[in-house]
């Protein structure tokens, strides 16, 4: 059974940790962007988020915002959780990072 409780690392070296989830599958926890990043002022940022109940299904899909601190950003994950043949479980998400627009006009831009 995939849970998404504790501490996970992507291929690109960013941390993420989650909290325990509570009944209603809703969690929180702290992100910090890898070496990848290209700013170094970036710090770790809360998480807060939901996974579909793991009772229902074997390897639930999820999730979850970041807000960015020191920036007018935030991140947006979907995704799911899979048990490999041998245990492991891995995410596959989806991402959608959001900045601040200084107008409609520059709306457009603002979505990555």
């Amino acid at each position: 059974q995939c849970l998404l409780s504790g501490s996970w690392r992507s291929d690109t070296g960013c941390r993420m940790v989650i909290s325990v989830l509570s009944k209603d599958g809703s969690f929180s926890g702290s992100y910090l962007p890898g070496p990848a990043a290209s700013n170094s002022e970036i710090l770790t940022s809360p998480l807060e988020g939901s996974q579909q109940d793991a009772g229902l299904v074997p390897q639930p899909t999820f999730s979850f915002t970041v807000r960015w601190r020191l920036r007018a950003q935030m991140t947006a994950f979907l995704g799911q959780c899979y048990v490999g043949t041998n245990g492991e479980e891995t995410l596959h998400a989806l991402w959608l990072l959001r900045e601040a627009a200084d107008s409609p006009a520059e709306d457009w831009k603002a979505t990555r």
